[in-house]
């Protein structure tokens, strides 16, 4: 069997590759070259030049054939435009599941094609594995068991990717391996120190991989200055309290950086393009028991055609709580919490879970 793994030149990807060779497997190193202007000094973003040298490096110490795709492209038709229209749209996406959805599994799976590979794989946490099949019987969702692929999280809670990873399609999810799905980062960490690995070296990264070292604000603003206009500021009666900076620059549930002077805490709670105004209020202004989520992808069903009962995740941060999902149309849902939450954003992904199995998910309205 032949593997294409993505590489970024970090630890888990890296780790991965090796995971995957131990088990005899025929392994390809891919690497992404994902934007022009990123920044060449900063080592732990994951598009930089040094990361992909890196990757390299890798590829050499494990034995490994190791190519770099030129996806700029797409990378910016599909990630960066998208990321600056969201932000000045008074939305807040997810590059990270915006580079799943359209960048990372196709490009793998082209290259799969391209060598006559069977699988590709990635450093994520998590997993797959098979739909329960129950002759006769239909599942705990009203749906027919059939012979879909399902995608659950990783074993390690503190790491589990899953949420990031609801985009993938059934032909995506039924070609890749996540090497590390069933184990902790520690245990990770240990393989490629024991390696030798030169990514051992390198810091996680926790930034916009193609903002780098700079604030998002100012990549929008370069992105498109004209389109950085001030406005009103208003409490959650339309007084006006205050004049923003441009509503690319705020978000749902933001504290700071309001510039709003009063003794008592206010947070955004509403963005409205149309009056280019940001609405400001109390924190329990900001708590919501109910949200519209459209866009959506199953994975574990085909459509959802009956009200269930799931757990649901409406950032990459938190753990997942009880809510009903209820369909209004085929490609839209109603999410009831059981209980408020804190600040849903508008742009972010709602993910919806049946213990470690993800059922699905889409953006929130």
């Amino acid at each position: 069997m032949k593997a294409i793994v993505a590489m970024s030149g970090g630890v888990d990807s890296s780790v991965a590759a090796f995971l995957l060779k131990e088990q005899g497997i025929d392994v390809v190193g891919l690497s992404f070259e994902l934007w022009d202007k990123r920044d060449m000094e900063k080592s732990n973003v994951c598009c930089s030049i040094e990361t992909i040298n890196l990757a390299k490096s890798v590829a050499v110490k494990l034995g490994i054939e190791h190519y770099t795709v030129d996806v700029r492209d797409a990378f910016y038709r599909h990630v960066i435009e998208d990321f600056c229209f969201s932000y000045l749209n008074g939305t807040t996406p997810n590059p990270c599941i915006l580079c799943n959805k359209y960048i990372k599994f196709d490009f793998l799976q082209k290259k799969a094609a391209e060598l006559n590979a069977e699988a590709v794989a990635t450093g994520h946490y998590a997993r797959t594995g098979p739909m329960p099949y129950n002759k006769g019987r239909k599942t705990e969702h009203n749906v027919q068991s059939t012979d879909r692929k399902l995608l659950k999280k990783g074993v390690d809670p503190k790491k589990d990717q899953s949420y990031v990873l609801y985009v993938m399609t059934q032909e995506q999810l039924s070609k890749t391996l996540f090497p590390l799905g069933e184990m902790k980062k520690e245990e990770t960490r240990n393989i490629a120190e024991k390696l030798g690995l030169y990514s051992t070296l390198r810091a996680e990264s926790q930034d916009i991989c193609f903002v780098g070292n700079d604030k998002y604000t100012n990549f929008i603003k370069a992105f498109s200055p004209e389109s950085v206009q001030p406005g009103p500021v208003v409490d959650t009666t339309g007084k006006a309290v205050g004049t923003h900076k441009g509503i690319a620059f705020y978000t749902i549930g933001q504290r700071k950086g309001l510039g709003i002077p009063s003794l008592k805490p206010h947070y955004g709670v509403d963005i409205e393009r149309n009056r280019n105004t940001i609405v400001i209020g109390s924190r329990s202004d900001a708590m919501k028991k109910t949200i519209k989520v459209k866009r959506l992808n199953w994975i574990s069903m085909a459509s959802l055609s009956e009200t269930i009962r799931a757990h649901v995740k409406i950032r990459s941060t938190m753990t997942e709580v009880p809510a009903t999902i209820i369909p209004v149309s085929d490609d839209g849902v109603i999410v009831e919490f059981d209980e408020f939450q804190w600040a849903p954003a508008p742009g972010q992904s709602a993910v919806f879970y049946n213990n470690n199995t993800v059922l699905g998910g889409g953006m929130i309205e």
